[in-house]
């Protein structure tokens, strides 16, 4: 027990130190600069011109082919991996501000396996994989329908990403995201500004994964695994439709105003 209780006091240490500080601010530095990249492409696509998927996949892709461009891949995936380990140590040892409240948590740890995943992916490409996202998602998908009660548990992960989805629009809305911030020492036009792209970009980042989830449901209903498509799909979907190029071109902005939202979390942020 002694030994035990010795691990858990030497974890409360690593996650309340200086280090973790560090990761905690590098993760949300590389999550920001990645939101921007997939907004710029996003615009692209609302643009009319071809270019790479609109997703982390493809914002690897299109910083790859520039001068340091793997050195800079490489960085983000290290930024990913540090956000999820930060994530992680909140799930395991309380969430500054909310102690060890379970919802905030279990909040972190949701977000530790999803920046987990996307670290593994973007190493992944580095390593060759040919396999994008959307590819990725639709065969997980198929093989998932093939199941007896598999289009109901796809039809179940749509329904959970809409919700998700709507959520953070309400949090936008509701600027929910200041308690994650140290609001204290952000005043005057700063403070307008930052509060400004937390609350745009995050109902804009709502509204894309609220019509991830529509198209996920819309899989498992037609029994069309094509259709579940992630982040890209959600935008390209968007952009075919009526008016769709300038309600992408005004999404994608939002995606922007999130990523330098990320940007100034990194400075502002409570860790």
């Amino acid at each position: 027990m002694d030994t035990v209780s010795e691990l858990r006091t030497v974890g409360r240490r690593s996650a309340n130190s200086s280090t973790m500080s560090g990761l905690a601010r590098f993760g949300l530095l590389a999550r920001g600069v990645v939101y921007l990249l997939i907004g710029w492409l996003a615009m692209q696509i609302a643009l009319g011109h071809h270019t790479e998927q609109a997703n982390q996949r493809g914002a690897m892709a299109d910083v790859v082919h520039h001068s340091f461009g793997t050195v800079i891949v490489v960085l983000l995936g290290i930024g990913l991996g540090a956000y999820a380990l930060w994530r992680f140590s909140e799930a395991a040892f309380g969430v500054t501000g909310e102690g060890r409240k379970t919802g905030p948590r279990l909040k972190s740890l949701g977000r530790g396996i999803v920046y987990a995943a996307l670290c593994i992916s973007t190493f992944a490409f580095l390593a060759g994989s040919s396999k994008g996202q959307d590819q990725q998602q639709a065969s997980a998908t198929a093989r998932l329908m093939r199941h007896g009660y598999g289009r109901w548990l796809v039809g179940l992960v749509g329904v959970i990403v809409i919700v998700i989805g709507l959520v953070m629009i309400r949090d936008g809305l509701k600027r929910k995201f200041e308690r994650e911030l140290r609001m204290g020492e952000l005043s005057g036009r700063t403070r307008s500004v930052v509060v400004w792209l937390g609350s745009v970009g995050t109902v804009a980042r709502g509204v894309v994964f609220a019509i991830a989830g529509i198209l996920v449901v819309d899989a498992a209903v037609s029994f069309d695994a094509k259709k579940s498509t992630g982040l890209d799909g959600a935008l390209r979907t968007l952009a075919d439709r009526p008016f769709g190029q300038w309600l992408l071109g005004a999404l994608s902005l939002g995606v922007i105003a999130f990523g330098l939202f990320g940007l100034a979390s990194a400075r502002w942020a409570k860790t």
